[in-house]
């Protein structure tokens, strides 16, 4: 019996391989809109996109990543200003598409602009903490793909959305799980109500990678510049030697953790663009696969015991 069981599980993954290895035809004609091309995956998609053959519209925050990105690639490639957090930015950014995609529509949009901090415990933050990184995080994408979403239609495209395995978990306070779980709430409802439009929604579920976002050095500073504004009380029940605590463990462990390999995430991004048959969901990154994404479908104790086994604990804790 488990042979067959066996079998049947080796049929689908290889049934599964060969059917998702057909590509969509005609690459030249069609359009790919992504958000965050500055640095890390966005940029890296652009470019790989761009050899692919597809003509890209790389969204960038600075004009140093729009002429660095215009120097490496081909005249396909165009560059467009873009501030996910202003509704005039996200407007001229979509006018400047239309006028390029014309009668084709868009064919896809990669919803990958996002930002990491603030980050710390929970009762470090304020209300407009979360607001910050959730108008960038959330309504960033939101605000993106619902101003394309006519063009995607017209093209019968689809929607690609970077989201996190901390959009299924949440190892760490603040809002950055919070916002990557609404990216996900986003896609499942866009995916099932664009369904009969025959537009796909996709989400990419990152691990730990080594880009801007995860850097170690930025997460430091930052959880420092959160201390500085805490009240004395809060300060009184982490204790003083609590950041030192906090610092080491983030340097030992944290900045061990990323993989640096890039590619992992930005072909599974290139397939959600361009393969005839997409998954709905990608879990780049071992640490995804075997370990993230298994937690978050443990019992709630368990996972519990595991993120909270090794914490550095409060002066004041009861536990």
């Amino acid at each position: 019996m488990w042979m067959y069981i066996a079998a049947l599980v080796v049929l689908y993954y290889v049934v599964r391989w060969y059917r998702e290895l057909e590509r969509v035809p005609d690459r030249g004609s069609k359009y790919v809109y992504i958000t965050g091309c500055d640095s890390g995956f966005g940029n890296l998609l652009a470019r790989h996109l761009d050899k692919c053959g597809f003509c890209v519209v790389a969204a960038c925050f600075t004009e140093k990543g729009e002429e660095e990105l215009k120097k490496s690639c081909s005249n396909r490639l165009s560059t467009v200003h873009l501030d996910v957090t202003k509704t005039e930015s996200v407007d001229k950014a979509v006018a400047f598409i239309k006028n390029l995609v014309g009668q084709k529509g868009l064919w896809a949009v990669v919803n990958n602009a996002g930002v990491s901090v603030p980050a710390g415990c929970c009762d470090w933050m304020t209300l407009q903490d979360y607001k910050s990184m959730m108008e960038v995080n959330l309504d960033g994408v939101i605000g993106v793909t619902l101003s394309v979403l006519p063009l995607i239609k017209k093209a019968r495209g689809r929607v690609v959305n970077v989201a996190s395995v901390f959009g299924r978990i949440s190892p760490v306070g603040g809002p950055y799980c919070v916002s990557k779980y609404g990216v996900e709430a986003f896609t499942d409802s866009l995916r099932r109500g664009l369904h009969p439009f025959g537009v796909k929604v996709l989400c990419i579920e990152p691990g730990f990678f080594k880009t801007s976002v995860t850097d170690t050095n930025l997460l430091i500073s930052n959880v420092k510049k959160l201390w500085e504004k805490l009240p004395k009380e809060t300060k009184e029940e982490y204790g003083d030697d609590y950041i030192s605590k906090v610092e080491k463990v983030m340097e030992e462990r944290f900045s061990k953790m990323p993989d640096s390999d890039l590619m992992k995430v930005v072909s599974c991004m290139e397939h959600a663009v361009s393969a005839v048959h997409p998954r709905t969901r990608y879990s780049p990154g071992w640490d995804a696969k075997f370990f993230w994404l298994p937690l978050s479908y443990a019992p709630t104790w368990f996972s519990d015991y595991l993120l909270l086994k090794d914490n550095v604990k409060p002066a004041k804790s009861v536990i």
